[in-house]
């Protein structure tokens, strides 16, 4: 009998067949030809901590592209110590490679996700590099030419209309032209709100009137050709969830993410089935395997990984063909520099059902400029994929040593 389990049993080995047989394809004639030779890394500091990664070969070539920053202690210690089990490999062969990391990608507790993310993508822009073609081409071949990206711009007060007015006003003459927006609902003061709690996992009987109010002012001041994502992040149960849920189910947002602990259970197959308001989770996790009771019971609408957590492209391609088998659709969580959006912005266009990716970037300053670019990255709400080989993108060295975090010297 064909069931949904033994479906998803049978096609475990397909994702690591799809797009890495083109790949290997693509890469066979000059396997054997590069050997790793170092493995660099450097932290800018800015708003949050950015942390780079660079792999260089003996034959010249080299890749670059960002780990996890904020919270990102360790990390870089992290590629120092996976550094002596890489060098000296075929940075071509980056399936085995990653696999080979062993205990430090197998979800044991030695893992190091955060670290592998920025390497394996470092290999991606690296063997685009030698190959000359897009990571995107690596992956699989884009679905569309440009990506769509939402920010976090959000009134001063929800509850007030004239500051939704404001808000509406600021968004819509905003340069970069993003039209979709995440923010979280405002929270009471428990001086003045009996009902408040701040330990517990409940919104009090005010908070949920007044996200209802909030964020329907929100909808009635920047109207229907804005969307709205509803923000959270792990606080909250299922009864409340599914509150929240029916509180903005009038204004339509694009979805509410991350309101329940970030572990699978039935809560969250029940809050699925419950809510009208497509519910959106993945940033947390790290492995395929953390997708895949979602996937499975239904457990969420949309996945939402960050290439920075779920071990880079490789992994997180892994994850998407897996969510394409039962139609799951799929964006990106993204707090990362302009680095990170970019090698984002190659897997959102090789991505066949996506929707958006999330960026800090995209305010015309120099979080814009730490890679090289001609007129403006963001255009209407959208960055178009770069067609330069790998990631596509320049490190501007003036820009990037100028926010050089404490300590840190140009690549090490």
């Amino acid at each position: 009998m064909l069931t949904r389990r033994n479906l998803l049993r049978t096609a475990a080995a397909l994702p690591a067949a799809s797009f890495l047989t083109g790949y290997h394809a693509m890469a066979a004639p000059l396997k054997g030809k590069l050997k790793i030779r170092d493995i660099r890394t450097m932290v800018m500091q800015g708003p949050r901590t950015y942390t780079l990664v660079r792999v260089d070969t003996d034959q010249g070539p080299w890749g670059f592209a960002e780990a996890y920053g904020n919270p990102g202690a360790g990390v870089k210690e992290q590629v120092v110590a996976l550094k002596p089990l890489l060098v000296g490999k075929d940075p071509l062969e980056i399936d085995r490679l990653m696999t080979g990391l062993d205990r430090h990608t197998d979800g044991s507790a030695h893992s190091f996700y955060r670290a592998v993310a920025g390497i394996d993508m470092a290999l991606y822009d690296l063997a685009g590099k030698v190959l000359d073609v897009p990571a995107s081409t690596l992956l699989g071949g884009r679905y569309r030419e440009k990506v769509r990206v939402y920010d976090h711009a959000a009134p001063r007060n929800m509850l007030d209309k004239a500051s939704c007015r404001e808000w509406a006003q600021k968004v819509k003459a905003d340069k970069s032209g993003f039209t979709c927006h995440k923010f979280s609902p405002q929270h009471t003061d428990p001086k003045k709100d009996p009902g408040r709690d701040v330990v517990n996992r409940l919104l009090s009987r005010q908070e949920l009137r007044n996200m209802r109010a909030g964020f329907e002012n929100c909808r009635e001041a920047v109207g229907w050709d804005h969307d709205i994502m509803v923000h959270n992040h792990w606080e909250f149960d299922v009864r409340t969830s599914m509150e929240m849920a029916n509180a903005v189910e009038q204004i339509q947002p694009v979805w509410l993410e991350d309101p329940m602990p970030v572990a699978y259970s039935e809560g969250w197959k029940t809050l699925c089935a419950a809510s009208k308001v497509p519910i959106c989770t993945g940033e947390n996790w790290f492995r395929r395997a953390d997708a895949a009771p979602f996937v499975l019971n239904h457990g969420c609408d949309i996945l939402h990984p960050d290439l920075r957590n779920t071990m880079g492209y490789t992994e997180t391609r892994k994850m998407a063909d897996l969510a394409e088998l039962f139609a799951f659709p799929m964006a990106n969580h993204n707090t990362g520099s302009i680095v990170n959006t970019m090698a984002s912005i190659q897997w959102g266009s090789a991505t066949r059902d996506y929707l958006a990716c999330e960026t800090v970037c995209g305010k015309g300053d120099w979080m814009d400029d730490v890679i090289l670019h001609d007129g403006p990255l963001f255009q209407g709400g959208f960055i178009t994929v770069p067609n330069k080989p790998g990631i596509g993108i320049e490190l501007n060295p003036d820009v990037v040593k100028a926010h050089l975090a404490q300590g840190e010297k140009w690549w090490g």
